[in-house]
């Protein structure tokens, strides 16, 4: 096996869409990322990864990251400076496919929903981890930094199957005339005509909803159909909800939109939405959101499509890596006994 090779993405923006001022969500202060940064840092260097890729930003993530450099035994670190920032997604992408290039083994993200999309556009079959630093955190595994790193860390370097502890995950492709867009949670369509500030956390002008799952504890626009057709992140299906004017809806869902804000959702009717099957989108203009975001405008008659994939990105699962870890013993050696030889292991724990 070659070079050990592991990166981090953290997206400085995210958690500070326009939802911060109409919700009551959280804020991760950009020395909060580099902390997490730094955990996911020191975990790398106990897993054997020997080079670990940073992305660079201008929000100071990066800058506080560099300035704790040799205090603690890390793995090498370098920052994906080549590209010349410019405060949007594009940056992420960038970051992501020298990752790539690099030859990296994994990849973790800071961010919501919005950036481990973005970072799932340039991953091709490196294995991601997103943590969430977000507004919305649907898709992010929701866990410390420190364990999530050890994981990321013997997916990278081998020591764990990647079969076993990594999933390929569904997701939404969205097709216009002139884009195309993926989401890696849901898909909505909006009768509003402008993409404006992007955030969506006014569900009453929303018309149809599509979901790679449905959780019934999600966040976001996920969470309608989490309380009405709960969908597992492990089933091939997606599901599909037709959203109407709640006195006039055979449902009313009150959904979990964003932190600290709960809205009554009709929901005219559902169904199962299968692989492959392209559903042609309403064509009379509006806006189409992906995984929370205002993305692409239709005018009036503009045709557009959705599709739920299998080939999303393979995803770490954290908690399955770990448990790996401990039926190997990967994280645990036996004491050396008095006459200088080690002790040896039963292979489980003492009642």
């Amino acid at each position: 096996m070659g070079e050990v090779v592991a990166g981090i993405v953290a997206n400085p923006a995210s958690g500070q869409d326009i939802r911060r001022l109409v919700t009551q969500a959280s804020a991760v202060p950009v020395e909060e990322k580099a902390n997490l940064v730094r955990r996911l840092l020191s975990a790398f260097a106990v897993t054997g990864v020997e080079r670990a890729l940073l992305s660079t930003d201008l929000g100071g993530i990066s800058a506080a990251v560099l300035r704790d450099l040799g205090r603690d035994p890390l793995p090498q670190v370098e920052f994906c400076d080549e590209d010349t920032l410019t405060g949007t997604a594009q940056d992420t992408i960038n970051a992501v496919r020298r990752m790539v290039e690099a030859g990296a083994g994994v990849i973790v993200c800071l961010g919501g929903d919005g950036t481990a999309r973005v970072a799932a556009k340039a991953c091709g079959d490196v294995p991601l981890l997103a943590l969430p630093t977000g507004t919305n955190n649907a898709f992010p595994q929701a866990g410390e930094a420190t364990v999530a790193g050890l994981a990321a860390g013997m997916v990278a370097s081998g020591q764990v199957d990647a079969d076993l502890v990594t999933q390929r995950v569904s997701m939404l492709e969205v097709v216009t005339k002139n884009r195309r867009e993926i989401a890696l949670v849901d898909v909505a369509v909006s009768m509003n005509k402008h993409v404006g500030a992007k955030a969506l956390w006014d569900p009453t002008a929303l018309t149809e909803l599509y979901c790679t799952f449905a959780e019934p504890d999600g966040i976001g626009l996920s969470s309608i159909a989490g309380q009405l057709c709960p969908s597992s992140r492990s089933s091939a299906d997606g599901v599909a909800l037709q959203l109407g004017p709640v006195d006039s809806s055979a449902y009313v869902v009150h959904a979990a939109i964003a932190p600290g804000v709960v809205r009554p959702v009709g929901v005219r009717g559902w169904g199962v939405l299968r692989p492959g099957v392209r559903v042609d989108l309403a064509a009379g203009g509006g806006v189409i959101a992906v995984d929370g975001e205002r993305e692409l405008e239709l005018k009036n008659g503009e045709g557009a499509y959705v599709e739920l994939r299998a080939d999303g990105p393979w995803c770490v699962d954290v908690r399955a890596a770990m448990a790996e870890a401990a039926t190997q013993g990967l994280l645990r050696s036996t004491a050396t006994s008095g006459t200088g030889e080690k002790g040896r292991s039963h292979g489980r724990c003492a009642g």
